[in-house]
């Protein structure tokens, strides 16, 4: 799931391996980071008996952890600095838990009912929803290319829900819903914030963030009482969900957005639900149809329509995809 982050104002230190080719490379890779990580999710679920709850609790929990001690690492005392304000912190609480927490769970429930690369299809719809945000707060109509993007993504989800057939659901309901859900979680997710991802850093809102939305979920689904199968696939999966996904992801995708832009970022994070549906064939051996490749491709359009006209942009959250993407997974928070 992407981390849907917005990078402006830095200059990154100019190296051999600073240039734009390597930039794009870098945010690629970020992105395939996170479709990977979602993929990861999809075989505990298909192959370890793991419900979601329980995954969701332990990736918060660990990966915020790493981002605060690497927030610790960078900024010293200033990581805190936060928590000086009563109101900021109610705000950080809001987003941990409304924010961080739903489009995580959101989206690998949507992952465990149907799999990952739809999951994160389905979830890349959340610009469309934006628009329709913007067009009620400026209280206008879509316009131009706005209004094809709205029905290529009306026109994708129903394929992929539907294979073209009217009479019936080929998507599991639970796998829709959780998957459509997925979608307005990280709309919320993305506008929440607000001026927190202004004045804060990264580890400051979306590692003590997670890690807040990591308690609320181990309190809640208490994973300590699931009997897990510890083996190396276990552990190879969760290192990719929580380490891949989070802390390899990240660093790669930020620096790579602080040296190509974010408009460039944005595009380029499409990658992610690209990788997670190769990974998952190639894999998982999940099957696909021509509708559903044909319903993939419409929304993905949306995406580059919206993000080359300026429709559906909000200022956006650190992290999601498996953004905790930011993209929930862990976008692009």
């Amino acid at each position: 799931m992407r981390e849907q982050i917005t990078v402006s104002g830095e200059t990154a230190e100019r190296t051999p391996w600073s240039g734009e080719f390597a930039g794009s490379v870098m945010t690629i890779v970020g992105g395939i980071c996170w479709g990977l990580s979602g993929c990861c999710g999809q075989f505990l679920f298909e192959h370890r008996g793991v419900q979601a709850p329980w995954l969701v609790a332990l990736r918060l929990l660990f990966a915020g952890l790493m981002l605060i001690i690497n927030g610790f690492i960078l900024n010293r005392k200033d990581n805190l600095r936060i928590f000086k304000h009563k109101r900021d912190v109610r705000h950080l609480l809001v987003f941990a838990l409304f924010g961080i927490t739903f489009c995580q769970f959101s989206y690998f429930m949507a992952v465990q009912s149907s799999n990952a690369g739809t999951a994160t299809v389905l979830q890349y719809l959340s610009p469309v929803l934006i628009l329709f945000i913007m067009c009620v707060r400026g209280r206008r109509r879509p316009r131009g290319l706005e209004l094809l993007a709205i029905a290529l993504s009306l026109t994708g989800t129903f394929l992929i829900g539907t294979h073209g057939n009217i009479h019936g659901l080929q998507l599991t309901p639970q796998g829709l819903m959780w998957g459509l859900l997925a979608a307005v979680s990280a709309v919320i997710y993305t506008t929440l914030p607000g001026t927190l991802v202004n004045r804060y850093d990264i580890y400051q809102v979306l590692g003590f963030g997670m890690f807040i939305g990591g308690l609320f979920m181990c309190l809640l689904v208490r994973p300590w009482t699931y009997a897990v199968v510890w083996d190396g696939g276990t552990w190879a999966a969760m290192f990719g969900v929580i380490v891949v996904g989070t802390a390899v992801a990240f660093g790669l995708y930020l620096q790579g957005v602080s040296i190509i832009g974010p408009l460039k970022g944005s595009l380029y994070s499409g990658v992610e639900p690209v990788s997670s549906i190769i990974i998952s064939v190639f894999w998982l051996h999940t099957s696909f149809t021509r509708p559903d490749f044909l319903g993939f491709g419409l929304i993905m359009a949306t995406v580059f329509i919206l993000a080359k006209t300026g429709g559906g942009q909000e200022k956006e959250a650190p992290g999601g995809s498996a953004s905790p993407r930011p993209s929930c997974g862990e976008q692009k928070t």
